[in-house]
């Protein structure tokens, strides 16, 4: 299945149903509009996609409605913007099909100066070297569109989020649960003439990046917390070192403020880590029941043990 959420994408929709017809023509194409005010069903319909609707705004409203309705093997994600290649599609579903992995990203690679703002440029760097740092190294592009799911990650995936901000949540879910994922380098275009971009740079970078440190603290809360009790104890002793000298060198505490404001930071920072200590048994359980809910649903169905060991002694052989 193809999944292509839109809004407004008139000037684009068809180009992508059509192309993506091309590549995959036994695939069934879905087209979910989210409310567009122009011609995007219409040419949706006249590419030959199946087009439902969608009407609470949000790319993240759209993707949860597509995963709770739609049943497959695989499925292909994609931006009705006509930015990402089609040409790339077998490929990606090749990789997922043939080794049974959860997700493919399509990470991309744009020659074309246009096709990226330099605020995107930046966020984009930024989140994903955070979230690497956090969750694991295994991909490179967490905001990408363009994916390749499996029936499991799927119907695993929780869709907490309504934005943009989706892609990520994509990324860490894989991540955290340490799912057989890949990852293929796809072209990334300049949108076509007459159609814009539906993303605000700074409004969903705060949205992406608050995301990031709700999961941080969802998924990784020894950490978290670990980091807010280092900090409150620096705080701590900076504001307590003073008082201390003083008082080894007169025996007297003339800063009784100073010597309150630090036995608060030191008393807040114990409790972030032991709130850390709680929250990670908490977490463990999560993971637990995630894990479950994953593992319910069956591996991918055209994962072929046999065809995926002689392709890599192919490749090994060459």
């Amino acid at each position: 299945m193809v999944l292509v959420p839109c809004y407004n994408e008139e000037t684009t929709v068809f180009q992508v149903v059509s192309d993506f017809r091309k590549y995959l023509p036994d695939a069934v194409v879905y087209v979910y509009d989210n409310n567009s005010t122009d011609n995007t069903v219409r040419r949706a319909l006249d590419a030959g996609a199946i087009v439902r609707q969608e009407s609470m705004p949000g790319k993240g409203n759209v993707v949860r409605r597509m995963f709770a309705d739609i049943d497959a093997d695989f499925y292909i994600l994609v931006d009705g913007d006509a930015t990402y290649d089609a040409a790339a599609a077998p490929e990606m579903l090749a990789l997922a099909s043939g080794n049974g992995l959860d997700m493919v990203n399509g990470a991309r690679v744009s020659t074309a100066t246009t096709a990226y703002r330099p605020g995107h440029v930046l966020g984009n760097k930024i989140f994903t070297l955070l979230v690497r740092s956090v969750f694991g190294k295994r991909i490179s592009d967490i905001l990408s569109g363009y994916r390749v799911f499996s029936r499991r990650f799927v119907k695993s995936f929780p869709a907490l989020s309504s934005g943009f901000e989706t892609e990520t949540e994509f990324s860490i879910h894989a991540l955290d649960l340490r799912m057989p994922i890949g990852e293929i380098r796809t072209r990334y275009f300049e949108r076509p003439t007459g159609s814009q971009s539906k993303l605000n740079t700074w409004k969903d970078g705060f949205r992406i990046m608050a995301l990031i440190f709700n999961l941080i603290k969802l998924e990784r809360p020894l950490v978290f917390f670990s980091t807010v009790a280092v900090v409150l104890l620096c705080l701590s002793l900076m504001a307590g070192m003073p008082v201390i000298i003083g008082w080894l060198h007169t025996g007297l505490v003339p800063r009784l403020p100073t010597a309150l404001l630090a036995t608060g930071f030191i008393i807040l920072s114990a409790l972030s880590f032991t709130c850390g200590l709680i929250l990670d048994v908490v977490y463990l359980a999560r993971t637990e029941a995630k894990r479950l809910a994953y593992l319910a649903q069956p591996s991918p169905t055209l994962y072929d043990t046999a065809r995926s060991l002689t392709a890599m002694d192919l490749v090994a052989s060459n």
